[in-house]
């Protein structure tokens, strides 16, 4: 019979498939060598992050009488996260955590026109590059410096949010609210 963890986000039920072999539990990028080790990572509020992009924390049991949905997802991040939930409780081990990357339009620094540029976030380094091909990014954005990200209508533009950082304020836009939405959030939980 397979193992599954199921989370609850909102109004959408998500399940995540557990691997069992030789007596060891393979969930994300952790492995656990009973049941017991892993149902007590679960008191550490870990968090998952599925195939949509969203980011979900573990905080309360799952009901047991629930509605189940048809569509099952596979689980992309993975992490243990400490109650206090401080930076340096993330397990270093986990090469994916919380990444993301896309196509934004940014606003240039000195003559304000906006070009689109491929984005990647990874740990606390969020860079852009000139396209997706280029491996070398135009400039590194380390979020450590970055003081708020949030939703922006100062530049008259759809879909656009910005990051504040001590000398420049980043204007970027996505191409539906949604997908601003979901950089704006995995973001913020890096902030």
């Amino acid at each position: 019979k397979p193992f599954l963890v199921s989370s609850r986000a909102k109004d959408s039920v998500k399940h995540f498939h557990v691997k069992r072999q030789c007596g060891k539990y393979s969930f994300g990028f952790n492995e656990f060598p009973s049941l017991q080790d892993f149902m007590s990572h679960f008191a550490n509020q870990p968090l998952l992050g599925s195939e949509t992009g969203n980011l979900i924390v573990l905080r309360f049991p799952y009901p047991r009488q629930v509605e189940e949905p048809s569509i099952y997802e596979s689980v992309c991040v993975h992490t243990a996260m400490q109650t206090g939930r401080h930076e340096g409780d993330l397990i270093a081990s986990a090469p994916s955590l919380g990444t993301k990357e896309g196509y934004l339009v940014k606003q240039g620094a000195i003559i304000k026109n906006w070009k689109q540029r491929w984005f990647t976030l990874n740990r606390n380094e969020l860079k852009y590059f000139k396209d997706k091909m280029f491996a070398d990014p135009i400039r590194t954005l380390d979020l450590t410096a970055c003081s708020a990200v949030q939703f922006d209508y100062s530049q008259h533009r759809v879909n656009c949010f910005c990051l504040v950082f001590p000398e420049r304020t980043f204007y970027l836009c996505a191409k539906s609210g949604a997908e601003a939405d979901e950089w704006i959030k995995i973001l913020r939980w890096k902030l």
